[in-house]
């Protein structure tokens, strides 16, 4: 018999309920620090398919604000800045010249971007979590950041150049270079345009 007060039972096949039944389920697998593996749990998909394609479908609701990406004039000054970066040798976390005498991947882009007035933060991660991501299918644009690893898991970013190539600073061993930022077997994240800070900032890229 139904409830005291004449409410139903919640019900699988009601739509209201399916959906308020999910959001639990997701919350209590920590979707918001670590939505891929909520994601995976909830559908029992362990390859990660799954996940990718509901990120990926989300993206479409974030894709861009343009209001708040940097101008192209920007993004032209990062490129040039990357561009003459190449050679110089790959650091972990090295911001470069002055303070360091080499670059790692994170680095190069934000001091790419420092040049012309706009301030990233410091680590991929953090790259990636403060914009809005493409889907991974969409073709970037000159001056957009690609990434790579799970939306929660980024281990490498590069500034992208136009015509299939990214300027990086790959790994230990390596120099900064251009290179297709996509290729066999890569786990490629998707791009994002970088954002205009919210308030004027003077402070310098640091680690």
């Amino acid at each position: 018999m139904p409830p005291e007060g004449g409410a139903q039972p919640p019900s699988p096949f009601d739509p209201v309920d399916a959906i308020y039944a999910a959001a639990r389920l997701l919350c209590a697998n920590n979707a918001i620090r670590d939505p891929y593996t909520a994601l995976g749990n909830y559908s029992h998909d362990r390859s990660g398919g799954y996940a990718q394609l509901v990120l990926d479908w989300s993206g479409r609701y974030t894709a861009d604000t343009p209001a708040a990406a940097v101008s192209s004039e920007a993004a032209s000054q990062a490129i040039t800045f990357a561009r003459a970066a190449i050679g110089t040798p790959y650091e972990w976390g090295g911001d470069g010249p002055p303070a360091d005498w080499g670059y790692d991947c994170s680095g190069l882009v934000a001091a790419a971007y420092f040049s012309a007035g706009i301030i990233l933060p410091r680590t991929a991660q953090q790259q990636y979590d403060q914009g809005k991501p493409r889907l991974s299918a969409a073709v970037p644009q000159p001056g957009d950041l690609v990434f790579y690893g799970a939306p929660i898991r980024i281990h490498h970013v590069g500034l992208y150049v136009g015509n299939g190539q990214m300027i990086d600073a790959p790994t230990f061993g390596l120099a900064v270079r251009v290179e297709p930022y996509r290729w066999t077997g890569d786990d490629y994240a998707g791009s994002i345009r970088p954002a205009l800070p919210a308030a004027p900032m003077v402070a310098t890229p640091s680690r």
